[in-house]
This record gives C-alpha cells, structure tokens and sequence, in this order.
C-alpha cells in the first residue's frame, strides 16, 4: 500500500523555519520531520513514499538524492577521482518525488498523484504532523467500515489551564485535560480510489471541500485515536517536539533504531 504525503505547503505560520525551507524539512532531533513520520509508516511495513511537492521542493528532492551518501559511510579515492559508499543500514524506501505545484491546494496536490496512487487502496497523510497512532489498526478499521475514507481522529493538545473563581475572587487553577477537547482532523488517512471523484482540480481544498461531502454521502469514517499526536505549525510546537526528543521522551517513535 503506498503512502502519499503533502509536502507542498508555504508553512507561513513557521516562517522563521520556512524562509529558508520547506516545513517538512524542518528539523527534529537533526532529522527532518519528513523522515520522521516516513519512520512511523515504515515500521508498519508501509515502504513506499508518494511526496506531493510545492513550496520549496527541490530541497526535498536534494535531501533524497543525498540521503544514501550522507547516512552511510563512505571510501574516497582522491587521486582516481572514485568513491565507494560503505553500507550504512539506509533505510529500504521507495519513495516517488511529484512536483505538484507551488500554488496548488491540498485536493489538488492529491488529484495529481492520481496516476502514480493507481486503483489501490492508499494512505495519506501531512508533512507536518507526528503521531503513535497504530497504522495496523488504522487499515483494519477502514476495511471493516468499507467506506471511500477514513481519518485519524484526534483531541488537540490542550494549551490553556483554567482559573477557579469564587466571588470574584481566583483561587485556585484547574489542569485543562487533552480529554476536554473535541475531535478534529489529524490526517493519517486510509482511501479508495474512488475518492478522485471529490476532487475537482487544482483548487480544491481536501479538508473544506472534499471531506464535507464525503461525510455527507456518509462515505468518510472517523478511526478514534487518544494516543500522542502533534502538528507542527508554530515555532512553539516545533520547539515542543524538539524537547520531547531531546529529553528521551518521543512519544512518536515508534520504531527501533538499529543496532
């Protein structure tokens, strides 16, 4: 099953970070985002990459070109002009690199892997956005629901705490718990072919035109995740999940790294 991912966004709300790159290569723990949630698929089995370009995208294609040498080591050979790259353990990906254009919107980055994406059931996801949700369990629900699409269904974290007030007085604060939010969108999507028939062109936007009407002719499921999840849109959650990583407590990872 091939995993699509949209990486094609301007990231202006992280623009300190995107003036200069894409979002997706924003760094976590020295590794791009990006390479982070393709991580998170790969433990799962889910190997091959669809990566819908845009804002930037050459230096997504650059980090690919590069990533066998600069992950491996390597034997130069100054005077005969050779270099041997050692194995370094890189990651067995298969990863598609489409450009879809800068000013495309999110359905229209989708419509446009049309062809690579096939007549196969796909996942789909943001170049943003880190989670622990259980992909195995994600595909199995959406088999069982039959429906065009399922999506990862998430509580945003809770950012503000509450004040307890008597008599126009504070005394005391309350923990506003991740619990007392509603449900949103958190990507991690599973889909059927058929869903090129919500997406008319190149300005169709996936999340306010596309999915309403699925949800409308009852056709989009909604997989219930409480777990970990984090996007990635302000300097301030990047420097969140720069201190989860940091301090040993990477909620997102999934995966084993190799001996």
């Amino acid at each position: 099953m091939k995993v699509a991912i949209l990486a094609g966004g301007l990231g202006t709300r992280l623009a300190e970070e995107t003036e200069i790159r894409p979002k997706p290569m924003v760094e976590i723990g020295s590794r791009p985002i990006l390479w982070h949630i393709m991580r998170h698929y790969a433990h799962y089995g889910f190997r091959e990459f669809v990566v819908a370009l845009g804002y930037k995208g050459d230096f997504i294609n650059r980090f690919f070109l590069d990533y066998r040498t600069l992950s491996g080591n390597l034997t130069v050979d100054l005077a005969a002009g050779h270099t041997a790259i050692q194995d370094g353990g890189c990651e067995d990906w298969r990863v598609h690199l489409i450009d879809t254009g800068g000013e495309t919107n999110t359905g229209g980055r989708l419509r446009r892997l049309r062809e690579i994406l096939g007549q196969e059931t796909f996942m789909l996801t943001y170049g943003d956005g880190l989670s622990d949700v259980n992909l195995t369990e994600l595909v199995r629900f959406h088999r069982a629901r039959r429906s065009l699409v399922t999506l990862t269904a998430v509580r945003p974290p809770a950012r503000f705490g509450g004040l307890v007030l008597e008599d126009g007085l504070a005394v005391g604060f309350s923990e506003k718990s991740q619990m007392d939010e509603g449900w949103i969108n958190g990507g991690f999507f599973v889909f059927e072919p058929g869903v090129f028939d919500y997406l008319d062109g190149d300005l169709t936007n996936l999340e306010a035109d596309a999915l309403p009407r699925l949800a409308q002719d009852r056709q989009l499921a909604a997989f219930q995740h409480t777990g970990f999840w984090q996007c990635m849109d302000t300097l301030r959650e990047k420097r969140y999940l720069e201190s989860l990583w940091q301090s040993g407590e990477r909620l997102w990872k999934v995966w084993e790294d190799p001996a």
